[in-house]
């Protein structure tokens, strides 16, 4: 299973494509089969992340692969850009995940609301892989509700303190900067900021989330806050208010929708490849009609998202992508995944559960894919909004009617 493989194109959705973004993603493809397919298997037995892959990203290019050329990134289109993101989660979602969180969570917010002084000194060595950072919104007790954290930065002279703790954050142990969320000091909607601070500064702890059952091949940490001090500096001068983390989100969570179509299709390729070589009662499992219905329902449903990231892609290319578009491919391919690798899993059997195979890998990290960085259900709330004009996501109709 070490081989890398070509995703499915039941539509011809390749004759959609330049050939430079069938370049890149061929590209990634085969630094998938040649670095992370032969030894993912066991980093995630081993609950551990492949880091020396890290250099490799950056001499790749896909760290931050769709920022500017001026910054040390590869300027690709946001469709080269995806592709990138579903051939890295064909092989692992925790690979996707860290080039996701470096790129659209710690690069993309520095480009979109930081200084060009803090462009200049932190995108290059982040798209080179020399520096590694993460994103800090999550807490505790502030997930689908990220306006509720409690997380804060008092202003004192020419520096800012900040207090409070953050959690599920991706690399955070592998850190050189956080990207900080944080509350400041009065009720007005641009009270949340964004700060890049130094993972050495004191007051600044990472402690890594172990006894995980999914994303096990990714850093997961705690992050504390005790007195952070921070110059004035380090303050994202154009990220005010909550708008600007969910606009991060939206980022990442359109390399998400890619993401989870590499991982469904490698479930697929699994699945198949096995039905026709398992001989059951004299005939291959492909044979049996309860098989062919099972794949030919994942192919379809791979096929639909393909269509569905195709031109949502062609979207943010022409800058007209909006939110709850996000939302619905988000939704859907996440979802559709894990039906895949569910029914991949079945065909498989006893097999199906076994490190050999990816199929339960894929299924365990999906269920964290489709829960983070919005719930399906935030996003269906999202898109009901849009199609609505009424905003449901607080608890309770008369809730709603106050507002």
């Amino acid at each position: 299973m070490a081989n890398s493989f070509a995703m499915p194109d039941f539509m011809d959705l390749d004759s959609l494509l330049s050939d430079e973004e069938k370049t890149i993603r061929d590209t990634v493809r085969e630094f998938v089969g040649e670095h992370i397919l032969p030894i993912i298997a066991e980093h995630y037995e081993k609950g551990s992340f492949p880091k020396k892959l890290i250099p490799k990203f950056g001499e790749l290019g896909i760290l931050g692969g769709n920022l500017p050329e001026k910054y040390g990134c590869s300027a690709m289109n946001n469709v080269a850009y995806g592709l990138v993101m579903q051939e890295l989660e064909a092989g692992d979602s925790g690979i996707r995940s860290f080039v996701s969180v470096q790129g659209a969570l710690v690069m993309y917010p520095i480009f979109a609301y930081g200084s060009e002084e803090q462009r200049q000194e932190w995108l290059p060595q982040l798209a080179s892989g020399k520096k590694i950072g993460c994103f800090g919104l999550t807490e505790p007790d502030a997930g689908s509700n990220p306006g509720g954290m409690r997380t804060h930065a008092e202003k004192k002279g020419d520096t800012w303190v900040l207090n409070g703790s953050k959690m599920w954050i991706t690399n955070g142990n592998l850190a050189d900067i956080a990207i900080v969320w944080a509350k400041t000091k009065g009720d007005d909607p641009d009270s949340i900021r964004g700060f890049i601070v130094d993972t050495k500064t004191k007051g600044f702890t990472a402690q890594e989330q172990k006894m995980k059952l999914s994303l096990r091949a990714s850093v997961t940490s705690e992050l504390y806050f005790e007195d952070v001090v921070v110059p004035s500096s380090a303050m994202l001068p154009e990220g005010k208010g909550l708008k600007a983390p969910l606009g991060c989100l939206t980022q990442a969570r359109y390399g998400i929708a890619w993401g989870a179509l590499g991982a469904a299709a490698a479930c697929y390729h699994a699945a198949k490849e096995y039905a026709d070589q398992r001989m059951v009662f004299g005939e291959p499992l492909s044979a049996y009609q309860t098989t062919q219905h099972k794949l030919t329902k994942m192919l379809t449903e791979i096929t639909k998202g393909q269509c569905l990231n195709l031109q949502l892609g062609r979207l943010k290319d022409k800058g007209e992508m909006k939110h709850w578009q996000v939302s619905m491919s988000k939704m859907n391919c996440c979802a559709v995944a894990l039906e895949i690798a569910e029914a991949a899993r079945e065909i498989m059997g006893a097999n199906g559960i076994s490190l050999e195979y990816p199929v339960m890998r894929h299924m365990c990290n999906l269920h964290s894919v489709k829960t983070y960085e919005g719930t399906n259900e935030v996003h269906s709330l999202a898109i009901g909004s849009h199609i609505t004009g009424i905003p449901a996501f607080t608890r309770t109709p008369s809730e709603r009617a106050e507002k």
